[in-house]
């Protein structure tokens, strides 16, 4: 079985760099990392040198990236992705370089046509970081991402079947939520049903303090944030959230608390059904934005 150590990070396309580094620094707190003159730009709200890359291009996802629990998973993954008739390359060196990983692999996943990478982290010690340092909330990690897609059931089965992500809970054929195992989020990762469409759903950010998801609302509508969710509560995984759009219209979450699972004994996946409670048990309101702007690039 493959295992995974996290979600490592995400690349996204945006139409500015510079409004929406100021939006994901200033609004959402994460730090801006190196020079702001380059044609890429480095966020990070953990002890990582990053966990967002911004490109300039269509708003949306240039790219997922997982880190691999250790060496000898990668060629587990390569078999499992060659036995699937998956393609697969190196990952290029100048990304490797850029975005300070060990050896990976990269792959286009086939029903999406969304770029993934896999990798193993470099050495240990050799580039430390800084700790990172909360400003406007209390960010933990980069919690998850969802996307839509239009094969929903082979995606599905192709992240569980192939990749090994453990399903935790299903809403109806309407949304999956997985996690890289044997990380115990429940999800680090979520599919949904996209209707003929494969985008970005949303992405996600897990803060360390309830009054966040508060002061967040407050200061969102202060600064003009459309706020188009929440707050409310997940039932899937108990968390506490608040959704909003980012420049582009991206949309970004704020969640507070989150099941965890053991890697052995786990409780088995529960099918609730397809109703709006099981999205929220508080029933906010969905302004009809949110998941409206998300563009997977595709491949070259």
């Amino acid at each position: 079985m493959i295992r995974y150590r996290r979600l490592a990070y995400l690349a996204l396309n945006v139409s500015d760099l510079d409004r929406s580094v100021a939006f994901y620094r200033d609004v959402m707190g994460l730090q801006h990392v190196g020079a702001s003159d380059t044609p890429l730009r480095f966020l990070r709200c953990s002890d990582k040198h990053h966990d967002i890359v911004l490109y300039r291009g269509d708003p949306g996802l240039k790219r997922i990236a997982f880190e691999l629990e250790s060496a000898p998973e990668l060629p587990k993954l390569q078999a499992a992705l060659q036995a699937a008739g998956v393609a697969q390359r190196p990952i290029p060196d100048e990304d490797v370089a850029a975005m300070r990983t060990g050896p990976g692999v990269r792959m286009i996943e086939p029903n999406t046509q969304a770029t993934i990478d896999f990798f193993v982290a470099g050495p240990a010690g050799s580039d430390p970081y800084p700790p990172f340092v909360p400003t406007v909330a209390k960010i933990e990690r980069l919690g998850h991402l969802v996307l839509k897609t239009a094969r929903y059931r082979e995606t599905v089965d192709f992240f569980h079947q192939v990749l090994n992500f453990q399903i935790s809970d299903q809403i109806g054929e309407a949304v999956t939520f997985m996690r890289c195992f044997p990380n115990p989020l429940h999800h680090s990762f979520g599919l949904a049903d996209g209707k003929g469409q494969s985008t970005l759903h949303h992405v996600n950010f897990m803060v360390t303090d309830i009054d966040d998801i508060g002061v967040a609302m407050w200061r969102f509508k202060r600064l003009d944030v459309p706020i188009v969710f929440g707050p409310g509560r997940h039932p899937t995984s108990n968390s506490i959230f608040l959704y909003a759009l980012d420049p582009d219209g991206i949309t970004v979450e704020y969640s507070f608390g989150m099941e965890q699972f053991p890697e052995s004994g786990p409780r088995p996946p529960r099918l609730l059904p397809a109703v709006p409670k099981s999205v929220d048990s508080w029933e906010s309101p969905i302004d009809t934005r949110k998941n409206g702007v998300g563009t997977i690039e595709l491949p070259q």
